[in-house]
């Protein structure tokens, strides 16, 4: 018996029938011969955690732009403490820590540069839209390595409807989506609080008294609650949340200057968008894509997978002048 196999057979014996069980997986497009050591959701973790979408998280936006001090957050982080927050839910319900584990680290892999600002501009731009989470599948279906990952369908599921308006199939995609928004709304309060947006005494009083009044009694308050009631908050608790959810809409993401910081990236990936439409030919790599559905599903793709600094840069080649410098012979 290999260690997978025994992996896999622990996997019965201790999680809950609840549980997505690796030897249970509805497979994947391509099949591929067993891993002797890892399951298969561990494989997909591995596969994501070494792609370049993966890498290039750390250069993007998670709410502040392009922060002037070391401590805010990308999403690249913000992806590490989704996987944390969801994988201390999954252990509390006896759920695939692995699958859970995957879906996580993969979950924003299609974020465009600058966050939400990105995500709304190239809505705005494609005219077939753009969701983040869509082009999340996108990358490990087609994109990522020129021919995809060749993920399990359960990570699949669990990377397309992790937003608040999809449901997954499996509890550990559920885990995940409700992870991802205890670790947005907790540390996008702790990055605001720093920024010095708001303040303590601003965050909502009855919240902070159900919930706590840092950022760790708030996150083990909410975990806790959702582990004890079998992935559903408590009525209290849920209030709790959704008055912190929205008081940040009102007074961090909606906040004048991010709004007038979002109009600058506007202006931006629509210059970048206008070119790369003109000049397909300027996007790397294109004329080695095959079967493109469209020259604005190249151009977004490319786009969206641009760091902030990557798009600044870009920007800044493409329109600004510079100096003249005479060539050295």
């Amino acid at each position: 018996m290999t260690i997978r196999e025994i992996t896999e057979k622990n996997e019965h014996l201790i999680l809950s029938d609840k549980a997505a069980f690796a030897d249970s997986t509805k497979g994947r497009e391509f099949p591929v011969e067993p891993c002797d050591l890892r399951t298969d959701y561990q494989r997909d973790r591995d596969k994501i955690i070494h792609s370049k979408s993966f890498r290039r998280l750390k250069h993007k936006t998670q709410v502040f732009i392009i922060p002037d001090e070391d401590h805010f957050r990308t999403r690249l982080t913000h992806t590490l403490e989704v996987s944390q927050i969801a994988r201390t839910i999954g252990r509390g319900l006896r759920l695939n820590e692995d699958l859970i584990e995957a879906i996580s680290l993969g979950h924003d892999l299609g974020h465009t540069p600058f966050g939400h600002s990105g995500e709304r501009a190239l809505q705005k731009l494609n005219p077939e839209g753009f969701e983040h989470n869509v082009h999340s599948l996108r990358i490990v279906d087609r994109l990522e390595n020129g021919c995809g990952l060749n993920l399990t369908y359960e990570v699949r599921d669990g990377l397309l409807n992790h937003r608040t308006n999809c449901m997954p199939e499996t509890y550990e995609g559920r885990v995940v989506r409700i992870a991802d928004k205890i670790a947005y709304i907790n540390h996008d309060i702790d990055d605001a609080l720093r920024s010095g947006m708001i303040s303590h005494d601003d965050l909502p009083k009855r919240a902070v008294t159900v919930l706590g009044d840092n950022n760790g009694k708030r996150i083990n308050t909410l975990v806790n609650d959702l582990v004890l009631n079998n992935l559903q908050f408590t009525p209290e608790v849920k209030e709790a949340m959704d008055e912190l959810r929205a008081f940040m809409f009102e007074r961090v993401y909606n906040e004048k200057s991010i709004l007038e910081e979002e109009v600058k990236v506007h202006k931006l990936i629509g210059e970048l968008y206008s070119y790369y439409k003109a000049f397909p030919d300027k996007i790397p790599g294109a004329q080695r894509l095959d079967n493109i559905d469209s020259i604005d599903r190249l151009v977004t793709d490319y786009i969206a997978g641009m760091t902030d600094e990557y798009a600044i840069n870009t920007f800044e080649k493409l329109f600004l002048p510079k100096p003249y410098k005479k060539d050295k012979k």
